[in-house]
Order: C-alpha cells, then structure tokens, then sequence
C-alpha cells in the first residue's frame, strides 16, 4: 500500500475529491459537514485499476487547523496538490507547498478542481499560474489533471496518474526499525485502546510487544488492520490501525510512537538543519516561542542558531532544539518549525544529531557516523545504530572507534604502568575500552592478571630468597 496526503488551500475541493476517488467521505465530524471544512485529519482507501492499494490522508486547509494538517503528511512522501481552477493559487496553497518541501516531500501531482465552473480560458490561466508558483519546487514538471469531482469528470484520469505516482515514488524502506507516529488514538466498544498512523521503518505483527514514547508505556499488539481488513502482519508505508493491551487511550496522544522496546534512543536534545523561508521578513533568532514539529507531533521548543547570532531569510544554518519530553528520532527525520507569537511557519530541516556531545559554541553537526565516532572515541556498536540508524561492525572489541581514540587510550595505560614501576598494574583495574586497546598494543603484555611494559625485566628473578626457596626444593 502506498500513502498519499492532500494538500493545497481550504475549500480547493480536496475532501470532494478523495470522496469522489474512494466512495469515503474523509470529513469525520458533523461540525466538518455542517461547514463544508476539513478540520482535522481525515482517511479514505481506495484500490487503483493495477490493483495497487492506495490510501489518501486528507488534511485541513485552513490556516486555523494548519497544525492538523502537520500532523497528516510527517510519513508520507507523495502528495496531491489540490487547486481550485475558480480562484487559483492562494496564501495557503504557498505555504502547504513550502511545508512539504521541508518536510522531504518528493513526488506529487496537481489535481485542478472545480473545472466545470470556469471556461476555457480562466481554465488555461490557471494552469499557467500553477506552473508559475510550483517552478523550482518538487512539483515542478507534475502532472495536472483537470477535475470536476461532484460531476465525476476527470475521476478516471486522476485514477491513472496516481497508479504511476505510486510507481514514481516507489516502495517504503524497511529498515527493520518500525515506527508508528499516532495520529488518531480512541476506544473502540468492546476491543479498547486503538491508535491509527502511517507506519515507517520496519514492520508491526500481532502479539508483538512495543512500547510508547514518550510516556513510557509497554503493551501488547492484539490485531492490526489496514484498508478495512485485518491481518497477523503489516509492513512499512501503509496506514494501520493497532488494537493495543495493557494501556489505556487515556494514556496515548497524538504525537506519540509505538516503536520496539530497546531499538531506540530517546532524546529531548538535538542538533538539525534549519532552511529559512525566503518568504520571511526577519532573522530568525532564539529571541520567539517556536513549535516543532516532528512525526505527527507538536512540540514547544527552545531554539539555539549554531555557528551565528541569527539566520536571514532564504538561508540555510544549524539549530540546537531542546524538546519537552524525550521522543524515539533518528538523523534524517524531518521538521517543520513555527514561531507561536507570530502565528507564522519559520522553516524546518533535517535533524543530523540525536544526541549532541559538543558545546553548542564548537557544534558542526553532520548526519555522517564518522562524525558521531570521532566526538566521541568511543561508541559502543549497539548504541552507535541507536543514534544513527546505520548498522557499523565494530572496529575493536564492541566498539567502534578511531585509530587516534586507540592510540590515546594505550598512551593513558602505559602511563599508569609506567607510574606503578615493575609490579605492573591489576588488568581489572581497566575498563573495557581500556583493556580493549591493550590487547591491541605491542608495547603492553598481561601475565599472571598484571598489565606490564612488554620490556619489563622481573625484578625478583635473581633474589636471593627465590634462589634459597629454588635450591630447597
């Protein structure tokens, strides 16, 4: 199954056209029917004439639920862009593609609505103020489809050009790491806690043991559907829904993951990319009260510019984000910032480091291993993929660390055997880095538990009381 969000400004038609494309109306609430306006998040499936599966996440487009619509398109990365032909680009139709941009959003057509309402002309000027605004962008070059989805016209078309994006975009990566960002959690009657949300990553099965951050909560897997069915096992980049024991819904919010007990390192500290909106007319400092948000969360941060003062619009730098509680984050996962007292989207980026050792004064973070390995001298191998999601052999022992970490460490034993003399120093008197680097070293041997110079001369070889003991047997 392949997921798709929706995007573009408020009454382009996007709920029309999804109902129009699956027989679902993604509009869940009376109030959302009574307005003819998508407030929260909203999900249909629909199966596309190859046989693909396809599911929509449709999300809010006006500026008062643009939360809402964060919360829909963290794990997705395709998308239909949603312009009404009547009235053409707006502000939100901006700032949608914006966030999706930063969000790593790659693949997308462009659904032109409301196309019976307008004549030939207006028609061939909406396109061309489509191809103006989307020029430069990820959708540059996407396919327009022209729709009229309350008179069914244009449907079947949509239908064709969403059967190639899903091979444009190809299948989700199944790097054995499952990660279910809940974007919807309730009680079902009879069946209790439910928690919805795109799974990325690896794969969830029945039965199976997960656990919820933040929060802290285990629990146990008890059915799993996708599309309306139910099935033992779910693979990444499909829509799922989990029926979870042993945790109430009270519990759970939006935000939260269900991911697998001990893969993950839980971090409220990181180190990422911050690409400022051209758009803006100020710097951007740690002077605001700024949002991230990550996954299908919102989060309060406090922000730190590394490296400078500020950033200017249009440019790109490195922030330091200290988050309220500990999420489950890799490098490479991406964010949307927003500054609350402006009401207004900042930018977002690439998170590079999960666990930041340096000062923020000397930080020049990267997603490279090689970086994480030399801050550090030493990581154990385990950890090292907790934090970077890369799975490295280890270069000595459990570790993986660099000929200059070695190189220092057997420097600080040898002083210390150096400092007790002959009688060498207890071998467990080491750590495990330590005595690691020992066994490497030529200029170190270990006899009878004692750490000694490889030179080392027994001081008691020739004493005179070794030779009496000898002598008598």
């Amino acid at each position: 199954m392949t997921v798709v969000a929706t995007a573009g400004h408020v009454d382009h038609g996007k709920s029309s056209l999804v109902l129009a494309l699956t027989g679902t109306d993604p509009d869940r609430f009376e109030e959302e029917k009574r307005r003819g306006l998508t407030i929260d998040l909203g999900f249909a499936h629909t199966v596309l004439p190859s046989g693909t599966d396809l599911s929509f996440i449709d999300v809010p487009g006006h500026v008062k639920f643009l939360r809402n619509m964060l919360a829909g398109v963290g794990g997705v990365n395709a998308c239909v862009f949603v312009v009404a032909a009547t009235e053409g680009w707006k502000p939100q139709s901006e700032e949608h593609l914006r966030i999706l941009e930063l969000l790593g959003v790659r693949f997308g057509l462009i659904a032109l609505t409301k196309v019976d309402l307008v004549d030939d002309d207006l028609l061939e000027l909406a396109r061309m103020d489509i191809a103006d605004h989307v020029a430069g962008s990820f959708l540059d070059g996407a396919p327009v489809i022209p729709v009229a989805a309350t008179a069914g016209r244009g449907v079947d078309e949509m239908r064709q050009a969403l059967d190639e994006l899903v091979t444009q975009s190809g299948a989700a990566a199944d790097r054995e790491r499952p990660r279910l960002w809940i974007d919807r959690v309730f009680a079902a009657k009879g069946s209790g806690t439910v928690a919805t949300g795109t799974l990325v990553g690896g794969s969830l099965s029945v039965d199976q043991t997960v656990h919820v951050a933040p929060g802290g909560h285990d629990a146990r897997i008890r059915s799993i559907q996708t599309a309306g069915a139910t099935v033992e096992q779910i693979g990444p980049g499909n829509r799922v829904a989990v029926n979870l024991s042993g945790v109430d819904h009270h519990d759970l919010s939006r935000g939260d993951a269900v991911i697998e007990p001990g893969r993950w390192h839980l971090t409220n500290r990181l180190d990422a990319s911050l690409d400022v909106l051209a758009s803006l007319d100020h710097d951007v400092s740690r002077r605001g009260a700024y949002v991230a948000y990550i996954g299908a969360g919102e989060h309060p941060v406090t922000m730190r510019v590394l490296g400078t003062e500020a950033l200017s619009p249009g440019t790109t730098g490195a922030v330091r984000l200290f988050l309220p509680d500990a999420l489950p984050l890799l490098p490479g996962d991406r964010y949307i910032l927003r500054e609350s007292g402006r009401d207004e989207t900042v930018g977002g980026g690439e998170i590079l480091d999960i666990e930041p050792v340096m000062r923020a004064s000397r930080a020049a973070p990267d997603r490279t291993v090689e970086r994480v390995v030399r801050e550090r001298g030493w990581v154990d191998a385990v950890e090292l993929e907790r934090l970077t999601g890369e799975v490295v052999e280890p270069t000595l022992g459990r570790w993986v660390t660099t000929p200059e970490a070695v190189a220092a460490t057997i420097a600080a034993v040898m002083e210390r055997v150096e400092e007790a003399g002959a009688v060498g120093v207890d071998l467990a008197a080491f750590d495990d880095r330590e005595r690691a680097a020992i066994e490497t070293s030529d200029e170190l041997v270990v006899d009878a538990g004692l750490v000694l110079p490889a030179d080392a001369v027994d001081p008691y070889a020739d004493h005179p009381f070794l030779a009496e003991l000898m002598n008598g047997g």
